[in-house]
């Protein structure tokens, strides 16, 4: 039991739980994010549903879409997840997990730590984007988690006011509403299908999300520099995406190139993280999540 970690990763899709010892996960249990509910709802039918993992782990950890401040969980994007301001995360983790020892991360932060320390950051210094309901994003540097607000790419804002923030331009919730005119009711799945059968209508909302991905890949290599720039998520890992955005990036110096690298780790990324994190005393970001 003391190896073994319970650890939840929550989005604005889906809800992950897993049982991870050492960076293997031995159990999951997967079900959609409820909408328009209390989060306290999501997570008692969450517990009810792996409430036979009782007695098998000691210690949780939990990955969410948004911000912890002080074990509190606050959104960012609320068109991506939309929750109460504070919502008192940790305290309601330990009581139906049964644990004091909890500790909560940014879910893109802990997918960060989880593809640097046993995926394709190959603990080289890093940055992980991913692109999914919205766009997360966390940054690795000599073997350290940036936290706080580090990695949030998604809310970077052009200086148009009203264009709103990038993730509202390039993520999965953007491809379904662009799709809307076309084939209403399509997912972004089924825009990607539509593009591997050559529908303009879905290759131009595809090549506009790629566009932005690389601007930004291309902004982030020259801020930081990192060794690797690692993309997973829904829409990164979609059939196509990575090599689309590669190429175009294709006319830059090779010394302005970022390294792309799809992320290893799947949708584990996260809950290997958050596992590794929490049961490991040297957290290495500055979120008090006590």
């Amino acid at each position: 039991m003391a190896d073994t970690v319970l650890a939840l990763d929550i989005g604005g899709t889906k809800m992950l739980a897993a049982l991870v010892r050492g960076n293997k996960v031995v159990e999951t249990h997967k079900m959609p994010t409820p909408c328009g509910s209390d989060p306290e709802q999501w997570m008692t039918a969450l517990f009810d549903a792996i409430s036979g993992w009782k007695g098998r782990y000691d210690t949780a950890g939990i990955a969410v879409s948004g911000i912890i401040d002080d074990g509190c969980w606050s959104p960012l994007n609320r068109k991506t997840l939309d929750i109460p301001d504070r919502f008192p995360l940790v305290a309601t983790v330990k009581r139906l997990a049964d644990t004091e020892a909890v500790l909560a991360a940014n879910d893109a932060q802990a997918a960060a730590w989880g593809e640097f320390s046993c995926g394709a950051g190959q603990r080289e210094d890093l940055v992980f984007l991913t692109i999914s309901t919205g766009i997360g994003g966390g940054i690795v540097v000599n073997g350290r988690l940036l936290g706080g607000l580090a990695g949030h790419f998604g809310l970077l804002c052009s200086l148009d006011e009203n264009a709103g923030v990038l993730e509202d331009h390039v993520s999965g919730n953007w491809i379904a509403a662009q799709a809307v005119p076309h084939q209403a009711g399509a997912t972004a799945r089924e825009v990607f299908e539509a593009a591997a059968a050559d529908h303009a209508w879905a290759l131009d909302i595809i090549k506009a999300s790629v566009s932005q991905t690389a601007l930004l890949c291309r902004n982030i290599q020259l801020m930081l520099d990192p060794a690797r720039i690692v993309i997973g998520g829904g829409i990164g890992l979609a059939p196509g995406y990575l090599e689309s955005v590669r190429q175009a990036l294709g006319s830059l110096p090779p010394r302005l190139t970022p390294q792309l690298h799809a992320a290893a780790l799947g949708e584990n990324a996260g809950v290997v993280g958050i596992a590794d994190l929490a049961k490991t005393s040297e957290l290495t970001w500055r979120e008090n999540t006590t």
